[in-house]
């Protein structure tokens, strides 16, 4: 205990707490470390990860600038091209057909293949390669 002199020259006393705050110091950090700790779980149901699924075939038909056409870079003709489009509609899945016109290219020949696949029933059928065209 500290004395000190009181304003009316009594004595006071105080007692020292700086000891007291470190017991109780000492005592929170062991009740800190001694609790088990307490996990906040959260119960989910995660899907169930899928096969990997195989990306569809595709086909490749140039249309060259004096309208020759090529399945897959060999050169057709059109009862080859009619033949090869109805495998193609026929078979499960059905291949992304992407046509590739030359920038010379005439459009009723790339009409014409795009007639033609709808007519024997190809439903994916896609225009690729215009991006280089620009506007």
């Amino acid at each position: 205990m500290a004395m000190t002199r009181g304003t009316d020259g009594g004595m006071l006393s105080e007692m020292n707490t700086t000891p007291l705050i470190d017991v109780m110091l000492v005592l929170l950090t062991l009740l800190i470390v001694t609790l088990p700790l307490q996990t906040h779980a959260v119960k989910l149901q995660l899907p169930v990860p899928s096969p990997v699924v195989q990306p569809p075939p595709f086909v490749l038909l140039d249309v060259a600038f004096d309208g020759a056409i090529a399945w897959n870079g060999t050169r057709v003709d059109r009862a080859t091209l009619d033949a090869d489009l109805a495998r193609a509609a026929q078979s499960t899945p059905q291949p992304d057909i992407h046509i590739r016109p030359d920038r010379l290219a005439r459009y009723d020949a790339v009409a014409m293949v795009l007639a033609d696949a709808q007519r024997l029933g190809a439903t994916h059928i896609g225009l690729d390669g215009t991006e280089r065209y620009g506007r």
